[in-house]
């Protein structure tokens, strides 16, 4: 539990003063850069206090002309603070409504055109998350996205929800799977323990949406691509 105690300790001294100061900074510059490089070193800070450390590979595998996708498999609460530091250049999210209610947190990712997602919401709900996060991709933002939809409690990859491939297949934006492992045994879904390890985050090669037909076809590809890169224990039973 002490690990969990300082990596809450760094967020929460360090990341209402940068909101304080960083938004109406933003606000006067009309430049959310800086906000962003500065959240970005507060979440990796708070998990380098928490003593995981973060193993990365395959960032020769990211466009570099172009904004892409993340899809990445989701089994901790950890895997944004882990991931969103080390990927290239600045990313929205799709993250749970609610988080948008978080005072200066809140305020902060919508200026960051992080997108509110509803779960188990209406279709017209959904579309509208789509929309904004096509809007992102037109702005030259990479997005991340968790297309399960939630974390998996085992640690194994569960199946795919077809929101974010509807997206892809839309925009035409390049899709960088990511394989994310070691974090399943550190916090653990429904508690907030943390035990301090090794996450292990592998960029893996591009897929373009325009070399399939279908969504289905596209999310077969890349959930396959995500589970052949997870250790034993981490694949889909089926």
């Amino acid at each position: 539990m002490f690990a969990t105690l300082k990596l809450l300790f760094v967020y929460t001294a360090l990341g209402p003063l940068a909101g304080v100061v960083g938004i109406p900074y933003t606000l006067l510059v009309g430049d959310i850069s800086l906000l962003y490089r500065v959240a970005m070193w507060i979440a990796n800070a708070g998990i380098r206090a928490a003593g995981i450390k973060v193993e990365l590979s395959g960032l020769e595998n990211v466009p570099r002309d172009r904004a892409c996708i993340f899809m990445s498999n989701h089994v901790s609460n950890l895997d944004p603070p882990v991931e969103l530091p080390m990927l290239p250049g600045r990313s929205s999210v799709m993250l749970k409504r609610e988080l948008m209610s978080i005072p200066i947190l809140g305020r902060a990712m919508r200026m960051g055109d992080f997108i509110p997602v509803e779960r188990g919401g209406r279709r017209d709900s959904a579309q509208a998350s789509v929309i904004a996060a096509g809007k992102a991709l037109r702005k030259g933002l990479n997005l991340l996205v968790y297309p399960e939809g939630t974390r998996s409690r085992d640690g194994r990859l569960q199946t795919f929800k077809k929101g974010p491939f509807y997206l892809a297949m839309e925009t035409g934006a390049p899709i960088v799977p990511i394989a994310v492992s070691g974090t399943e045994g550190m916090m653990r879904k429904g508690s907030a323990a943390i035990t301090p390890g090794v996450a292990k985050v592998r960029l893996l090669p591009v897929i373009e949406p325009s070399a399939f037909a279908t969504r289905e076809d596209l999310l077969r590809a890349v959930r396959q691509e995500i589970a052949e890169a997870l250790p034993e224990r981490m694949k889909p039973v089926d």
